[in-house]
């Protein structure tokens, strides 16, 4: 990697640019996810490549529903086992998830490349690799889970998702927690906690909401109130606002 001196404007965005690159490397991001990476950053800027008020309630909220959840699962895709793969176990962690690998571009080798990766990065369990069950409805690889993972989740984290299956997902009866830089996206109009924030950012954030949640002991009642709280149709006009004035300081 290019070295990049810290005081860089661009310097986290170029970062995560080579951290999809390494991953196209190691093959466990497909060539498409370049693609995806470059959409994305366009609303990050817009954003202000900073983690808004809206997303933070987002972000507290999706903790709060982990907590509560009798099976979450986080999926991981290409570009999120690049960006975010330590983080992503450290979520898991945080809150009794399990970890899953679902791609569109599915082959054996990415999907052995990924959960080896994750493993790299301290995960113990990684599902996904199975593909006993199946979501209705899709008729692409990505229809392909565990029926132990994904199947039986009632809370599930689909990070940088396909709108299509995101919608299935919810078809299914599962709570979807959305993380997608993009308010107007199908994912994140379909999903219950539409987190509306780099991944980058958002992964840890969740995570601190979780253990904060969790260290001091929130009850059942207080995690729900903190989801029943949460306006999802505010934080997504609230993150179309941002996007829409592109006022950066």
């Amino acid at each position: 990697m290019t070295e990049i001196p810290d005081d860089h404007p661009r310097a986290q965005s170029l970062r995560t640019r080579h951290r999809i690159e390494e991953g196209v490397e190691l093959g466990i991001t497909s060539k498409q996810g370049l693609i995806a990476q470059g959409r994305g950053e366009a609303y990050d800027y817009l954003l202000g490549e900073e983690t808004t008020p809206s997303a933070d309630r987002a972000e507290r909220a999706a903790a709060a529903q982990l907590l509560l959840a009798d099976h979450p699962v986080l999926s991981v895709n290409g570009n999120v086992a690049a960006l975010v793969p330590g983080e992503m176990v450290a979520l898991a962690e945080a809150t009794g998830a399990d970890l899953e690998v679902n791609l569109f571009n599915r082959t054996d080798e990415r999907m052995q490349a990924i959960a080896d990766h994750l493993r790299d990065h301290g995960a113990e369990d990684v599902k996904g690799l199975a593909a006993d069950g199946r979501i209705p409805g899709l008729d692409h690889e990505r229809a392909k889970v565990d029926a132990d993972g994904i199947g039986d989740a009632d809370v599930v984290v689909v990070p940088l998702e396909d709108g299509d299956r995101a919608e299935a997902l919810a078809e299914m009866g599962k709570t979807e927690i959305v993380i997608d830089l993009n308010p107007m996206s199908r994912s994140a109009q379909t999903a219950a906690i539409p987190i509306i924030d780099n991944i980058v950012r958002a992964i840890p954030n969740v995570t601190k909401h979780a253990e904060e949640l969790r260290e001091r002991g929130a009850s059942r009642d207080e995690l729900e109130a903190i989801v029943a709280d949460f306006d999802r149709e505010e934080a997504l006009r609230a993150a179309e606002e941002t996007i829409r004035q592109g006022e950066l300081d």
